[in-house]
């Protein structure tokens, strides 16, 4: 009987399983994509169907489906095991409910917290309102079930009390977001720490991982009598937790991802409404910040799947509003960004719940976004005065200076030189003066949320490619009057094992794949001239072996001279100069 993480990989292709977060594209018998893990321009990571593997070849990162997982995800093999278990209909026996890791829990308690909103919004009568409100905005039942909307009861404890009979306690559900820790308790005569719920009162939007799991939410204020509290925000949010962190989450792309990938273009809005009513219209490929400005975080998870964005935002072009931030860093990441106009005073949500078809409309006449601000700053600011001109520059040069395509960004400078009658190297000038600028911004945002890849030394470089030569090529060993010493012992056994002709043992086999399918990426970018780099490579490593001898013999020097030890120094000096002569060769 297979065991559930053999039956996964059995059920589960890994080329299926990255496509659903990379566009892969077929190179050869591999595919090929750019790495999902660091910043990269040309395809470097790659994955194998025969084997079963993914690999960058730029960062290093490798490994089977469940490596993946656990590195797309950020999660621990357990909760990779979840997940593709769920995909590949695999049922894992469930711990007792204490010996669940505490992410597990958390998803369960929001599963469960899901389903007692939908209960309050179908059966209770303030849910009944709620949901008489969410069908007079235009959300349509077969809506309400697919977003899984629900109510929170406008009770203290409903929600927590519920999940305590569940079997869950209650500083779970603090570590959750869904209570709130207070130093004083609602019954009499009692004086110890309490909790209530955070959400009452309001309307219920889930919020997805890419799996459809819930690992938060977002809540309306819905009070339809008069005793509403008017110092409540209008929308409250989870707070981060172990599972949720809004900073990276997309509300809508688990349901989007597909139609995105397919479109090759993402649909942007603010709110959870703008996004059901929008794909409730037929505009499907449509996604919303949760409760945030757009991150850089949030930028590269939708760069798996596209790299056009259009935004459907309230644009003020003279303001320096999040928003407009947003638009900054993803032009700095590379992204084609698109504007839709809307009438004065509608959002999204209006739009599409008035009339689907104008909304699909206005998403198809959306405009890139230089031709949006061209339009709007020449009819704001009078390019006749010099004022009008000031202003109109610094609402458009800083977007001509982040056009990637040097053809576009030359047209631009063109046409803002024709409509100003000024000559073009004017326009240049200024650009030159606000380029070095914005990089520096692109580039904080990056060094702020990347964790710099480790990259191998020239010297394991060198060892992995002199072992995938080997390994391909055993014949070869025979020239191999020297043997050399590696770094890893990974290296070392496998370069023993191959030598002696012996059977390679099985905790090698992951690092032979890799082996194996840099060879034939290799080989179909081009000829290997085998024989010239196997001496290339045993070169290499006897004068990084040298070099690193030198270092040892320059350290005992010193130890010689401070004794004043001259029979020692004398005998070192020749070692070193042996050495030194070999590495100039």
């Amino acid at each position: 009987m297979l065991s559930p993480i053999d039956e996964i990989k059995e059920r589960l292709d890994i080329v299926q399983v990255i496509s659903e977060y990379l566009p892969l594209k077929k190179v050869g018998a591999n595919y090929r994509a750019l790495c999902p893990f660091h910043s990269e321009k040309n395809p470097s990571f790659y994955v194998s169907p025969s084997r079963q593997i993914f690999k960058c070849f730029g960062c290093g990162k490798s490994g089977d489906i469940f490596k993946f997982i656990m590195e797309i995800e950020g999660v621990e093999f357990k909760d990779a095991l979840q997940i593709l278990a769920k995909k590949a209909g695999v049922e894992i026996k469930k711990e007792p409910i204490e010996k669940r890791t505490e992410r597990q829990r958390l998803y369960e308690i929001y599963e469960l917290a899901t389903k007692f909103f939908e209960k309050q919004l179908e059966k209770t009568k303030r849910g009944k309102q709620a949901r008489e409100y969410l069908l007079s905005r235009k959300i349509s039942e077969d809506s309400i079930k697919k977003w899984r909307l629900g109510y929170a009861p406008n009770t203290w404890r409903g929600l927590s009390d519920f999940l305590v009979s569940k079997g869950y306690k209650r500083d779970e559900i603090i570590k959750a977001g869904l209570a709130v820790k207070k130093e004083s308790s609602f019954e009499e005569n009692k004086t110890s720490w309490d909790s209530y719920d955070r959400f009452r009162g309001r309307i219920m939007f889930p919020i997805f991982d890419l799996q459809d799991n819930v690992i938060g939410f977002g809540g309306r204020i819905f009070h339809p009598d008069s005793d509403q509290d008017s110092s409540e925000p209008k929308y409250l949010n989870t707070p981060n937790t172990l599972i949720y962190d809004k900073s990276r989450v997309l509300y809508g792309l688990n349901k989007a991802k597909m139609e995105i990938r397919e479109k090759n273009e993402a649909v942007l809005v603010e709110g959870y409404t703008d996004v059901i009513l929008s794909s409730q219209a037929g505009v499907r490929n449509v996604i919303a910040t949760s409760g945030t400005a757009l991150t850089l975080e949030q930028l590269k998870i939708l760069s798996r799947y596209t790299k056009n964005l259009v935004f459907s935002f309230d644009m003020d072009i003279a303001g320096q509003s999040a928003t407009k931030r947003g638009i900054d860093i993803a032009q700095l990441q590379g992204f084609n960004i698109k504007i839709i106009s809307l009438p004065e005073g509608k959002d999204p949500a209006d739009v599409a719940g008035d009339n689907p078809k104008q909304w699909q409309r206005r998403v198809e006449e959306s405009k890139e976004i230089i031709n949006f601000y061209f339009e709007q700053s020449f009819r704001a600011f009078d390019s006749r005065t010099v004022e009008g001109k000031k202003k109109i520059s610094e609402i458009l040069l800083p977007f001509i200076s982040r056009i990637q395509n040097k053809i576009e960004q030359a047209h631009w400078v063109a046409e803002l030189a024709k409509r100003f009658k000024i000559r073009e190297d004017t326009i240049w000038d200024q650009l030159t003066k606000i380029t070095n600028t914005q990089e520096q911004i692109g580039e904080k945002e990056e060094n702020s949320s990347d964790t710099p890849e480790k990259k191998k030394s020239w010297r394991r470089q060198i060892e992995e490619r002199l072992l995938m030569l080997l390994l391909k090529f055993p014949q070869y060993f025979k020239k191999i009057k020297e043997t050399p010493t590696f770094s890893f012992p990974e290296g070392e056994m496998l370069f023993k094992t191959l030598q002696e002709g012996k059977r390679v043992p099985s905790e090698l086999n992951q690092f032979i794949s890799e082996l194996e399918l840099q060879f034939e990426v290799e080989k179909n970018e081009g000829e290997i001239k085998v024989e010239e780099e196997i001496e290339f490579c045993l070169s290499q490593l006897q004068k990084i072996s040298s070099q690193e001898e030198i270092k040892k013999i320059e350290e005992e020097l010193k130890e010689a001279e401070a004794a004043g030890n001259k029979k020692k120094i004398s005998h070192l000096l020749k070692k070193l100069n042996r050495l030194l002569r070999f590495i100039n060769q």
